[in-house]
């Protein structure tokens, strides 16, 4: 088991990964070696998730998940497999803990009197400094 938060742990058998060959560096291993790494974890189907966090993970998630509800993370940042499987993993779990806390709504407030009369003198004095500017111009 995989603890993400207090109430959220994931089993291994949920996330599969299979090795891809990277791009970018590597010199002569970069056409042997399978070292970047694709993640699979199947949101709809995880037995970890309540409905709402269900739903802000799949919003979170964007164009890394398909149609089928499946998050597809590949990581290729280094040479290593291991490290790159470790970096996925962590992508991953990153990502559940921040689809796991709850935004904080806003509620929506009157401005205060004090506010509003602050913004209708600063109206005033720019339409008096404006207005001053015109009758100025008018004398020459």
């Amino acid at each position: 088991m995989i603890r993400v938060t207090r109430s959220i742990a994931l089993n291994e058998s949920e996330i599969a990964e299979s090795f891809i060959r990277a791009s970018g560096p590597g010199g002569q291993n970069v056409n042997k070696l399978s070292t970047a790494v694709q993640l699979r974890f199947d949101v709809r189907h995880s037995p970890s998730f309540s409905d709402e966090v269900r739903a802000r993970l799949e919003r979170l998630a964007g164009k890394r998940l398909t149609r089928d509800g499946v998050i597809v993370i590949t990581a290729q940042r280094h040479r290593e497999r291991e490290r790159n499987r470790e970096d996925a993993l962590e992508r991953l779990l990153e990502l559940i803990r921040q689809a796991a806390e709850r935004p904080i709504i806003r509620r929506p407030t009157r401005p205060t009197l004090a506010s509003k009369r602050r913004r209708l003198d600063g109206k005033k004095r720019t339409a008096g400094i404006k207005n001053l500017r015109r009758n100025q111009s008018d004398g020459d």
